[in-house]
């Protein structure tokens, strides 16, 4: 059937596609590029990168959820091999999640992903990792890879803690905060080679006004 001109440009617009196949790829995890692409889109003004963030209102899924979570990635992953483990919010810790090996017990914080809700599977997935490779060695970061989980968290100005101390450099006055003490340490930027250099030997910074923890 011959079309229209006039008839080929309304389909055009209409851009349709009716046999697109549907993917069986999850979606990739919400990100802050994301929403920042999101807002470009809209023409939303974004005046502040930090601010931009998924509403924490999203419910986040109950602990009863992640032990299915645990099980599904376990057999899809790791053929059904990894040992079972307690699971468990932590209202306390700022941190994305944790794994202790001799509790074999996995922390989810609430904080983080009350900021960033989508990334819940992916941190599972992490600590699901550190289960049998428990630093951020080669091994761990091509296991990441394997199943597609991150190595680091994101970072959020909401989830940082202020410094416990506060060094700086009798040279060049640069400061390092800290939240553990230092003991042989010297400034990186004056010290050549990377190497302690006792000319450079940090300082501790006493800040009354602030009250810094000893």
């Amino acid at each position: 059937m011959i079309q229209s001109k006039r008839t080929r440009k309304a389909l055009k617009a209409l851009n349709l596609d009716l046999f697109q196949p549907e993917t069986l790829t999850p979606p990739a995890p919400v990100t802050l590029h994301t929403k920042i692409k999101e807002a470009t889109q809209l023409q939303q003004p974004v005046e502040n990168v930090a601010s931009i963030q998924i509403s924490p209102s999203q419910e986040l899924p109950s602990v009863a959820e992640l032990y299915r979570m645990f099980e599904r990635f376990n057999w899809l992953y790791f053929n059904g091999k990894l040992p079972r483990v307690t699971i468990m919010y932590s209202n306390r810790m700022t941190s994305a999640g944790s794994y202790a090996p001799h509790k074999k017990l996995i922390r989810i914080g609430r904080k983080y992903h009350e900021i960033f809700p989508g990334d819940i599977e992916d941190t599972l997935k992490h600590e699901m990792i550190h289960i049998i490779h428990f630093r951020h060695d080669v091994a761990f970061k091509a296991e990441a890879k394997r199943i597609g989980a991150s190595v680091r968290a994101k970072s959020h100005p909401s989830l940082r803690k202020p410094p416990k101390y506060i060094y700086e450099c009798p040279n060049c006055l640069m400061e390092y905060p800290r939240q553990k003490r230092l003991v042989m340490a010297s400034c990186g930027k004056c010290s050549k080679g990377k190497r302690f250099d006792p000319r450079y030997k940090l300082r501790r910074k006493r800040q009354s006004a602030n009250k810094i923890q000893k």
